[in-house]
């Protein structure tokens, strides 16, 4: 397992000090979260320790560029807009990234965080809205999630959970009624692009009255699903 995740940070290995790998910077809407719909600056970091099934952004495995903090805020400025996420691949991996976000804020920036879920999320600067992503079985990364993340949570965080099939909607319903996880924060629950049907999904929703924001992949419906940068 140690050689495994070796090989997956290997595009971090050499990484000059204090500059972040980054995959790619882009505005567009966001497509998921409670912010759905609103323009936003994207921080794409490169590297993850996870290889989910569905993921959709293999690209940013192993391709970046070495960014100066102050470039990437200068490239954020440009865009001219008041909302950042920073995503990945996987932020967390990237101790720089603690210190982009804690800037983004002092720059006066509403500022979000999507990670994986499997690394921890108390050193993220308290101005920050985290959304974790934990993984449901179908991901084949089901034993990386991080638990001991749900304590941490607030109710300005979010929880969203990706769902594959009728197994990880029955996953995703037990996680949610056993760390009573509505109470705690906003939880997104959404369909596996193409692999379940999000009218099927919604069924299910109603039928169990479960206490979720269901969400699709606005970008994926506005956009052919295979383009990047969006």
């Amino acid at each position: 397992m140690g050689s495994l995740r070796a090989k997956r940070l290997r595009p971090l290995a050499g990484l000059a000090p204090a500059t972040l790998l980054v995959h790619e910077i882009y505005a567009s809407v966001q497509g998921e979260s409670t912010h759905v719909g609103q323009p936003c600056v994207f921080v794409r970091t490169t590297a993850c320790n996870l290889r989910c099934r569905y993921c959709d952004t293999p690209h940013a495995f192993v391709e970046g560029t070495p960014w100066r903090l102050e470039d990437i805020e200068a490239e954020v400025a440009r865009f001219g807009l008041p909302l950042v996420e920073v995503t990945g691949g996987e932020p967390l991996l990237q101790p720089l990234a603690l210190v982009l976000m804690r800037r983004l804020c002092d720059l006066g920036y509403e500022v979000l965080l999507e990670t994986g879920g499997s690394l921890d999320i108390g050193e993220v600067d308290p101005r920050v809205v985290r959304i974790v992503d934990f993984k449901a079985p179908s991901s084949g990364e089901l034993a990386a999630n991080r638990y001991a993340n749900i304590a941490l949570l607030r109710p300005c965080d979010e929880v969203k959970l990706v769902v594959g099939d009728r197994a990880d909607y029955e996953w995703a319903r037990t996680l949610i009624a056993e760390h009573r996880l509505s109470e705690r924060c906003s939880v997104l629950v959404g369909p596996v692009f193409g692999a379940v049907a999000p009218r099927e999904l919604v069924e299910w929703i109603l039928e169990d009255k479960l206490p979720v924001r269901f969400q699709l992949q606005l970008h994926k419906h506005i956009w052919d699903p295979a383009t990047r940068g969006v």
